[in-house]
């Protein structure tokens, strides 16, 4: 059964589980890094067939494969897919933005461009469940930003599959090739390419620990988004929320992993009371009950606040990755929330809506960086470069200023290449 605490009572370390992947996670994603980097597709086969338990002729998806998934996939699940798509679609169209070039008048042209990385890598996860949503919100901001190519990589399962709903919304978002492969071995083909995997420039997507921890390793030779850990979900509520809508928020993320973390902070102990009982009664009706149970017994809690504004502050302490907050005029809150991967405004907003169909992102930072970094978005798949022109008359203006300045430096070097040309007049 989940604890109820006092606000005081629960280090504010302790609310989430944010535990660390341990050193011989790191040993042993370094040697299937390096052995990929050998052995390139040999060693994708090899672990293909010793950790999803199946032996592949061919490591991408084909044409056939795509076209049996349409087949297969429900149209009511395809007309889903596509409502999801243009709402994610339309939020992250107004997150694209424009360099500048200013233009001084005085011979100096500075500015900045925006350019899309070429190509961008997908993880999907597999093994205990499907996530076609995480196809739609990684692969369509990517094609907004002007990405030529996402290549994404999943796991098979034991028939050498993947799930025709992760194919068709691949299809529905506008991927580029699927390639069967898992873990930390297809974090290392993305990173370092083989003989059927394109190298990548950036590396997306949620995984296990292996898969967090390859993503650690190979940053420097590509980029990645974030290092996800468990899922975190924080609900802020007064006394007039329904318990059971409350419970079964929380039973959303608790339901993801056994690591997840679903902490309730209220002011009301009534509502404690009734979302503890609510979380005993609806969890045998989960699917995947187990999994709910460990992470609701593990890392649950319920800390009773004595007021929503010290629920704020709690929150700003703890950066979930969700939050809600559900109380009558959230607007009124929402400019005191500072540090939060998304926020889900009222009573009738489950954090579900934000999983799937909504339109923002649901690739968030997680273990508390949401002090400091952002959703997946646009700005994920650009980089941006600076260029500056000066002609012969604005570098002579300024030449000795530069000069001064790079010997304040030591760098005399630095104040010849501008003393030289000083006297160039175009």
């Amino acid at each position: 059964m989940i604890g109820i605490y006092r606000y005081g009572e629960v280090a504010p370390e302790k609310i989430f589980n944010r535990a660390k992947s341990a050193a011989d996670v790191g040993n042993t994603v370094a040697g299937i890094i390096e052995d990929v980097r050998k052995r390139g597709d040999a060693a994708l086969l090899d672990y293909t067939e010793r950790f999803d338990g199946v032996r592949l002729s061919s490591l991408a998806v084909t044409e056939e494969e795509f076209a049996e998934a349409e087949k297969t996939v429900e149209p009511e699940f395809f007309a889903v897919l596509k409502e999801a798509a243009e709402n994610i679609r339309a939020f992250h169209e107004k997150q694209k933005r424009d360099g500048f070039s200013l233009e001084r008048g005085d011979g100096v042209v500075i500015g900045q461009r925006i350019i899309p990385i070429a190509r961008a890598g997908l993880y999907v996860p597999g093994g205990t469940a499907a996530y076609p949503s995480t196809v739609l919100m990684d692969v369509i901001p990517a094609g907004v930003a002007g990405c030529e190519e996402v290549v994404i990589t999943t796991p098979p399962d034991k028939n050498g599959k993947i799930s025709p709903y992760v194919l068709a919304a691949a299809k529905t978002a506008g991927a580029g090739r699927i390639f069967k492969i898992g873990g930390a071995q297809a974090i290392a083909a993305l990173a370092y390419g083989t003989e059927s995997v394109p190298k990548v420039d950036k590396i997306v997507g949620p995984g296990n620990a292996f898969v967090a921890e390859a993503k650690r390793q190979v940053f420097g030779t590509v980029s990645i988004d974030m290092i996800a850990g468990p899922s975190e979900i924080l609900i802020i509520s007064d006394g007039k929320s329904d318990p059971a809508k409350i419970a079964a928020d929380m039973l959303s993320q608790a339901e993801h992993d056994r690591l997840a973390s679903a902490v309730l902070v209220t002011d009301s102990e009534e509502l404690a009371k009734g979302v503890s009982e609510e979380l005993e009664r609806q969890i045998p009706r989960l699917l995947r009950r187990d999994i709910a149970r460990a992470s609701v017994d593990a890392n649950g809690k319920i800390i009773i606040a004595g007021s929503i504004g010290e629920a704020i502050d709690i929150a700003n302490g703890i950066a979930p990755e969700h939050l809600e907050l559900c109380v009558d005029d959230p607007f009124s809150y929402l400019g005191s929330i500072l540090n939060a991967g998304s926020v889900f405004l009222g009573r009738n907003c489950p954090e579900a809506l934000g999983d799937y169909f909504a339109g923002p992102n649901h690739t968030l930072p997680t273990g508390g960086t949401a002090r400091f970094s952002s959703p997946l978005s646009t700005d994920d798949f650009v980089k941006k470069t600076q260029f500056t022109y000066y002609s012969g008359e604005a570098l002579a203006r300024v030449a000795d200023k530069v000069a001064l300045f790079a010997e304040k430096e030591g760098l005399t070097g630095h104040a010849e290449s501008v003393r030289i040309r000083k006297e160039i007049k175009k």
